[in-house]
């Protein structure tokens, strides 16, 4: 068994997509087990990076792919409200029904570290400014509580040969091999450089964000910590809460003043806002990539021709893209 193999579930994803290069040009093995819905081709091919196109509700698949790796990181899910809601049984068969028997087959398999990625969303509405791990949990959509449940699920497994680690990401931003444009820095930075106008719904309320490769660095943080440091716990991993309307006039500020700002009022009360305090007393950890950064990497993009037909190609859009193949 190789000490440096990774199992990536969902590996062909947005943040998928960027984190199996930087494993692999760490010296890592990786097997990445992915429906693929979103292209075949957002990882470029290399000698030790091995690519299954499945599904996680496959568990003989499971038993003949996983057997070898020494850590697994679970990012495959149907991911975001408005994706669940599309479909909610196939969110839950997804989300949360495949959860345990592919914990199992890992613990099985012998494989030493479990990384699975829940969402800071999983603590609902909070007054308090600080968000810490041990706050309640409540969670306001079916895909927020079903994060928590897997949460709960994973804490059973966690054992002296067996190390298991949660970690609750903000919203993830910026540009990947596989984009996302239906995360709101990403959004508003398409919208204000394409149409040269942002639409802000509300606007007061509370998103943290995290810039991808700050996000791919907390991975790596958790698969190279030593184990007594991680094992059982629970992190929050984002930058600094924003509100919408100030994410909004940092974009602004990086595609051009010329970029209309529209508000209007919304019933959306979702305010999210963590602490990642936990994960930098622990861990050393600090996410240093600003949301204007994340914003100029996605202009980047853009002015590269590296995004093509942006407003409309479903693949930038996992509801879009979902809705067409009518995914089950």
């Amino acid at each position: 068994m190789l000490e440096k193999s990774v199992f990536i579930t969902g590996g062909a994803g947005y943040v998928g997509s960027t984190l199996v290069p930087r494993l692999l040009s760490l010296g890592y093995s990786v097997t990445v087990l992915d429906l693929m819905i979103y292209g075949e081709n957002v990882i470029d091919l290399h000698p030790n990076l091995k690519m299954v196109k499945g599904d996680i509700r496959d568990t003989e698949l499971l038993k003949k792919a996983i057997p070898g790796h020494t850590n697994v990181i679970h990012l495959a899910c149907i991911s975001n409200d408005p994706s669940f809601e599309l479909n909610p049984d196939l969110g839950k068969s997804i989300n949360l029904d495949a959860f345990r028997p592919l914990v199992e087959i890992t613990k099985s398999s012998n494989v030493k570290r479990f990384i699975y990625a829940s969402s800071s969303s999983v603590y609902g509405v909070k007054e308090e400014p600080n968000v810490t791990e041990d706050f309640s949990l409540e969670p306001l959509t079916d895909y927020s509580k079903f994060k928590a449940d897997c949460e709960k699920i994973l804490a059973e497994y966690q054992s002296e040969n067996f190390t298991t680690v949660t970690i609750r990401p903000a919203t993830v931003c910026g540009y990947a091999r596989r984009q996302r444009l239906d995360v709101v820095v990403n959004i508003l930075t398409n919208l204000a450089y394409h149409k040269r106008e942002i639409s802000v719904f509300g606007g007061s309320q509370l998103r943290p964000n995290i810039h991808i490769e700050d996000m791919v660095d907390a991975y790596m943080l958790l698969l190279e910590a030593p184990k007594e440091k991680i094992a059982g716990e629970i992190f929050n991993a984002g930058y600094l809460n924003f509100t919408v309307s100030e994410i909004a006039n940092m974009v602004k500020e990086v595609v051009g003043e010329d970029v209309l700002l529209k508000t209007t009022p919304s019933n959306d009360n979702r305010s999210y806002h963590i602490s990642s305090e936990k994960i930098f007393q622990k861990l050393g950890f600090r996410a240093k990539r600003s949301i204007k950064q994340a914003s100029q990497d996605v202009k980047e993009a853009f002015e590269k021709g590296l995004l093509t037909d942006t407003l409309n190609n479903e693949y930038y859009f996992n509801i879009k893209r979902m809705q067409n193949i009518k995914l089950r």
